[in-house]
């Protein structure tokens, strides 16, 4: 099993990872701390939960522009099951990273 340590917001990570992962999680780390900096120097000092929900959010809405070819994700998720089960699906991996990171800090 990988290890690596990643450094958000100002405080530092140990997180467990595939082996051979070590790289992409760092580098996937690197752009939420890149994130979190901008929102630091845009806002101001904020809670730790606070800022890493919104620099995941900023990198969420650039992932769904990504997918659906430029166009913003939508403020409330639309009707249907298909956008349920993609929007619980994603929950899940939020609640999965959170847990994640707060074994991190024992």
């Amino acid at each position: 099993m990988g290890q690596v340590r990643v450094g958000i917001g100002g405080r530092t990570y140990p997180l467990s990872c595939g082996d051979g992962e070590e790289g992409r999680i760092t580098a996937l780390a690197a752009l939420l701390a890149a994130k979190a900096d901008e929102l630091t120097a845009a806002i101001g000092t904020m809670s730790e939960p606070r800022l890493l929900l919104m620099a995941g959010i900023q990198v969420a809405d650039e992932l769904f522009a990504a997918r659906n070819g430029g166009a913003t994700a939508p403020v409330a998720p639309a009707a249907g099951a298909a956008d349920d089960e993609r929007y619980a699906a994603l929950l899940a991996r939020v609640e999965t990273l959170a847990a994640t990171l707060e074994a991190g800090r024992d």
